[in-house]
């Protein structure tokens, strides 16, 4: 384990520790969604943020970090961390264990760790140059994405359809026509699954950096691709195609760069 993924796994744990006493609690949240739509947060998004940002302050004090709560520090430094407290805010109000912490390393612009943290479950997924892996307490067990040939054996997901635009909407609907199955709701969780080898494909739209960074790494170490919708490396516009099994990539992208920004 590299020096930088064993700091990962320090982070989530620290932010493990600050949010688990308000899972389930009545924790109450803001609305800062405004006219946009319903968007939650809660004092634990903001006090596990501000942990994790003194720890990498702490030990790290030249590297920049970009974090849904609080903001840019040193964006452009060769070394950034990307957070998310709690990626899934909706469910971590709601009472539903499918909220996350994530949190990834970008180096010279490339995310090359990622975490992937469910704490009331106890599951910490990493993904980084020494492979991936689940960390459940002491015990470590080797990710790895599962074959899967054809959409029509698949088993996709997406957090809601109603975060996709009209195109992007009717895109995602022939992808979950033509797959086996689709489960809906999992918010980044789905990611974890992919890497688990349990489901094949995420599609997403309107994602922001500290909602797809993480992801890379977990996946891509455990054998899978993420790609924008036309393809390429993920970016800011913010749609993202997960896939296990990178034949799949095709298949979907057919419906999906109808609708990429």
């Amino acid at each position: 384990m590299t020096e930088h993924e064993a700091f990962a796994i320090e982070l989530a744990r620290e932010a493990a520790r600050v949010t688990l006493p308000f899972f389930r609690s009545d924790i109450g949240h803001e609305d800062k969604g405004g006219a946009a739509g319903f968007d939650p947060v809660t004092e634990a998004d903001k006090q596990a943020e501000a942990a994790i940002r003194r720890l990498i302050a702490a030990r790290y004090p030249d590297h920049g970090v970009i974090g849904e709560e609080y903001g840019e520090d040193r964006p452009d430094a060769e070394h950034v961390w990307v957070l998310d407290p709690i990626d899934g805010t909706r469910a971590f109000i709601s009472g539903l264990p499918l909220w996350t912490t994530l949190i990834a390393l970008r180096t010279c612009g490339k995310p090359i760790v990622g975490v992937i943290a469910q704490p009331y479950l106890d599951e910490i997924f990493i993904g980084g140059p020494s492979g991936a892996r689940l960390l459940r307490g002491d015990v470590e067990t080797p990710l790895a994405v599962r074959s899967c040939e054809t959409l029509t054996d698949a088993v996709i997901s997406t957090t809601d359809p109603d975060i996709f635009n009209g195109a992007e909407l009717g895109a995602w609907t022939q992808v979950r026509a033509t797959a086996r199955l689709a489960r809906l709701g999992c918010d980044a969780y789905a990611y974890a699954m992919v890497a688990a080898g349990k489901m094949d494909l995420v599609a997403e739209t309107s994602l922001k950096p500290w909602d797809w960074s993480a992801l890379v790494p977990v996946i891509e170490a455990a054998g899978g691709k993420v790609v924008n919708w036309r393809g390429a490396a993920p970016d800011d516009r913010g749609q993202v195609l997960a896939v296990g099994d990178a034949r799949l990539i095709d298949q979907a992208l057919v419906t999906l760069k109808r609708a990429a920004a």
